[in-house]
């Protein structure tokens, strides 16, 4: 139930939810851009020689490039990769990426961001991703929605997700405190780092990651599609009004 999460999360954190923010990731969440990530990365990658699967790239979402290739460089070779390596891989993985279909917008990602501006909210974007192809698309299906200086992507962070940095630097964007914003994600190492930062967490499982995966990552409630969340907003928005 939306109202037991509402009230432990308030417990926990000793303070009442005042909503003044909703911080929301990009990839999965205002596109439909993990298919297209999710097998770039597989293709720079394997071209390597590492073995890998697709799939386990949607459990990378949400870090940077680096992290990424750090995390695996280290599984496989028992190092971090070098700066040059990391911007070959990355230029490569940008290549494969860029070569895709465009990603299409989420399924009523406009509208929840519609009703969030409706509701004099501020919408902050918090991405991991370096992708300017997609954050430039951001004004094209979604005009007027994000500021400029309320945006935070990879080149705005030292410590990416799941480090708390990305939401934190959010929440200073707009001057307010962790009790002030929800944040929707759907990556787990998104869901750390906006756990960490003591945030409200909506996960929305948009990927083909186990739902139990987000709840352990530390997400307060999850919804199966940003249309649920689109249908439920309203009773969401007034539990915390109220």
């Amino acid at each position: 139930m939306i109202e037991e999460a509402i009230e432990q999360y308030q417990q926990h954190s000793q303070a009442k939810l005042k909503l003044k923010a909703v911080l929301f990731d990009m990839d999965g969440v205002l596109f439909d851009s993990m298919p297209n990530h999710t097998l770039s990365w597989y293709q720079a990658i394997s071209e390597l020689g590492i073995e890998c699967s697709r799939d386990e790239f949607y459990l990378f979402e949400g870090a940077t490039g680096a992290y990424t290739i750090n995390r695996l460089f280290n599984i496989n070779y028992g190092r971090d990769a070098s700066e040059e390596e990391k911007e070959q891989i990355y230029k490569r993985k940008t290549m494969f990426f860029n070569a895709l279909p465009k990603a299409k917008p989420m399924p009523f990602a406009f509208d929840i961001l519609e009703k969030v501006k409706q509701a004099g909210l501020i919408p902050v974007l918090v991405t991991g991703s370096g992708q300017k192809s997609l954050i430039d698309r951001l004004n094209i299906h979604f005009p007027g929605v994000f500021a400029s200086d309320k945006m935070v992507t990879a080149f705005d962070v030292i410590q990416g997700k799941p480090h708390p940095e990305p939401y934190l630097k959010g929440l200073s964007k707009c001057g307010i405190k962790p009790y002030e914003a929800i944040v929707i994600e759907n990556a787990p190492l998104g869901v750390k780092s906006a756990f960490s930062a003591g945030i409200f967490t909506i996960a929305v499982n948009t990927g083909p990651i186990d739902d139990q995966i987000l709840l352990d990552a530390g997400a307060n409630y999850l919804f199966d599609s940003i249309e649920q969340l689109y249908l439920r907003w309203d009773q969401f928005s007034h539990l915390i009004s109220s």
